[in-house]
């Protein structure tokens, strides 16, 4: 596996990181201070499991949280059962 970067004064070649970054810096990291590496770990799996892909809405999702979204595009190819 190899890791992909952008390239130097390219964001958009990883827009989505970049974004999932940025907020992630904004909502948790910029707001608290750490103790220790195993708080700053819990936190970053708390506000992903349990914040970011469950509740927080995304505009690309046209204002569904990314779970939701997951939701109806199965629900949209799940065939009925008789």
């Amino acid at each position: 596996m190899v890791q992909s970067f952008s390239k130097k004064g390219h964001p958009y070649d990883n827009a989505v990181m970049e974004c999932f970054f940025k907020y992630l810096k904004k909502e948790e990291l910029d707001r608290r201070h750490f103790q220790s590496l195993d708080q700053l770990k819990h936190n970053l799996l708390t506000y992903i499991d349990g914040f970011y892909n469950p509740v927080r809405p995304h505009s690309h999702n046209h204002g569904l949280s990314p779970i939701q979204a997951e939701n109806n595009f199965f629900r949209l190819f799940t065939c009925p059962t008789y």
